[in-house]
């Protein structure tokens, strides 16, 4: 790219410094990062995207190998998507959310159509965490029960409840609003905290394991477990055959609530319209985001099943957010149904990840000495980094800053400077391109990974 338009409509070439300068000196000046030391960090100013493509202000490209957070999945600067909010705009912007409006009742039948068997309402949020937060005030609500229980290799936002039910390292220094949390541990066969030694007994154990959990925080007392279907940033975990069944099963047995969280899965990232539809499994209450609309306009939800949703027909629910369903969110996200069917959006990442990705990835484990693993679904993948393949040492250690961060940071700078920006977290490398990625550049993207191995390779060369 050797222009870009700037936000009074201007046309301007590429290299720009005086643009790079004024949003360094704007952003450093003003504003608050979040998950950030404020003096330790320095946002890359990004002129324009396009795509699977973002640059900046010098001119360098960057492949954008994470859709950003996992959110943009029919990529930078969709013509539909930008259309679909520009008319929008021109007749009907916002709405309060006790109105009908067109838009918003469309993109809730359209969710409907796509959601499992007995799901027919869909309450709209502002995004992920909420969408979370909403559901397990369904489950509470409905239930008459507090408790709610989460793995400890997961996240589901940073508000209060989601942030408490939240396994990673996030948590702890927020973990202080929710004490009806309860964490357990989802099944991991790479690392298994049951010493199982096959998909099936890992399921078998972890669901042992969880029965156990229930029976000693008291069935009557939980409202919910709630679920990622495929963990995502905590290293994109794929549940084993039989575990997201046999979770439905000791939810029916207990009367709990079972909430898949599909913010980041939902809506094409594993090949599907909901990821629960690759593992046959029927949860109560589904949350989205991300994926909806890619998050042109923020906007997430919770598709609830015909069985949650009686329980208000008389009873009423008690929440509510001003921008539900926005009308500018929701024309986006029609246009997202649109744009998936008519360029069969499932249908071209399953082949992509089934064609090139994941023997890509195997091929890797082979070759490289610092690959452990990889597993993933669709567009989905994580690769997971170690320093001895033996002994699973993890290339550098759980929730490593600073100098124990260093291979992983070396590894990211050599991808970015090769024009890819990566994915990671801890000592994983995350494979979340858009979904609407050539296959030119899904492989050229690849290839950079491949190549930044290196650095981690030398590591566990020792």
């Amino acid at each position: 790219m050797s222009s870009y338009t700037d936000r009074h409509g201007a046309v301007l070439p590429l290299p720009d410094a005086a643009a790079d300068a004024r949003v360094r000196a704007d952003d450093r000046g003003h504003v608050f990062h979040s998950w950030s030391a404020q003096a330790a960090i320095d946002p890359l100013p990004v002129a324009a995207g396009r795509g699977s493509t973002f640059w900046d202000y010098e001119g360098n490209a960057y492949l954008d190998f994470s859709s950003q957070l996992v959110n943009l999945n029919l990529g930078h600067q969709h013509p539909d998507l930008v259309a679909a909010i520009q008319q929008q705009a021109g007749r009907l912007p916002t709405i309060q959310p006790a109105m009908a409006n067109d838009v918003r009742g469309e993109l809730a039948r359209l969710i409907a159509e796509v959601a499992p068997e007995g799901f027919e309402k869909v309450f709209f949020t502002n995004g992920g965490a909420e969408a979370n937060e909403y559901a397990v005030r369904m489950a509470r609500q409905s239930t008459g029960r507090r408790k709610v229980l989460s793995m400890y290799r997961s996240y589901h936002g940073s508000t209060s409840t989601a942030i408490a039910l939240t396994g990673d390292p996030r948590r702890w220094a927020n973990d202080m609003a929710d004490t009806g949390a309860v964490r357990f541990f989802g099944p991991y066969l790479y690392r298994s905290p049951f010493h199982s030694e096959t998909p099936e007994q890992e399921a078998e154990r972890a669901l042992a394991h969880l029965e156990q959990t229930i029976q000693l925080e008291g069935p009557q007392t939980i409202a919910a477990i709630i679920i990622e279907t495929v963990v995502g940033t905590n290293g994109v975990l794929v549940p084993p055959p039989g575990y997201l069944p046999g979770v439905r099963e000791l939810c029916d047995r207990y009367g709990i609530v079972y909430i898949a969280d599909e913010v980041m899965v939902g809506f094409g990232r594993l090949g599907e319209w909901f990821g629960i539809d690759a593992f046959d499994a029927q949860p109560d209450l589904v949350t989205f985001a991300k994926g909806v609309n890619s998050g042109y306009v923020p906007l997430g939800g919770v598709v609830i099943s015909d069985r949650v949703a009686r329980a208000f027909d008389t009873m009423p629910f008690a929440g509510g957010l001003t921008y539900s369903g926005h009308p500018l969110a929701c024309a986006a996200g029609v246009a997202t149904f649109e744009v998936f069917r008519r360029d069969g959006i499932l249908e071209r990442v399953r082949d992509l990840g089934e064609r090139i990705v994941e023997p890509t990835l195997r091929e890797w484990v082979e070759r490289h000495p610092s690959v452990g693993e990889v597993r993933g679904r669709g567009l989905f993948w994580a690769v997971e980094l170690v320093r001895d393949a033996d002994t699973r040492e993890p290339l550098v250690p759980f929730n490593a800053a600073g100098a124990d961060a260093a291979p992983m940071a070396a590894f990211a700078s050599a991808a970015r400077r090769a024009g890819v920006w990566p994915f990671t977290h801890f000592n994983r490398v995350h494979i979340a391109p858009p979904l609407v990625i050539e296959e030119e550049e899904l492989r050229r993207g690849l290839r950079v990974i491949d190549e930044a191995l290196a650095v981690a390779d030398e590591v566990a060369a020792g």
